[in-house]
């Protein structure tokens, strides 16, 4: 079992940056970032394992980074460039390395996933 809280969230004009941060109860190999507006299925947004391989969905990539501090089990990202299409719940995600062999396991096998509660991230045109 592995605990996840999330923080960073909040309210921004479009075009601005905001950083979200996940602390875990515990070492993880895949740790990452999905996010869901109601109504529609949660996606992946960023992922990333141990060994710094990351995966990002295409509709973020170049605009948000995803990063880690292996010493803490802290897991960031930095989304730049917002726009309100990136309004949603975003939710931090980890696997152990049992169940995630790779990144892109987060996003493929995300019924293996362990979830935070979630923290909201509103960007106004």
């Amino acid at each position: 079992q592995v605990q996840l809280v999330e923080s960073g969230g909040g309210s921004v004009q479009a075009g601005g940056s905001l950083r979200l941060s996940c602390g875990a109860s515990t070492y993880t190999y895949c740790m990452g970032w999905f996010r869901q507006v109601p109504g529609k299925e949660r996606e992946g947004v960023a992922a990333i394992d141990r060994d710094d391989r990351t995966s990002y969905a295409d509709s973020v990539k170049g605009r948000f980074t995803i990063s880690q501090d292996n010493a803490k089990n802290i897991l960031y990202l930095q989304m730049n460039s917002l726009k309100p299409e990136d309004t949603a719940m975003y939710y931090c995600a980890a696997q152990f390395r049992a169940s995630c062999s790779s990144a892109g396991g987060l996003f493929s096998f995300s019924r293996n996933n362990y979830w935070g509660q979630g923290t909201q991230v509103t960007v106004s045109s």
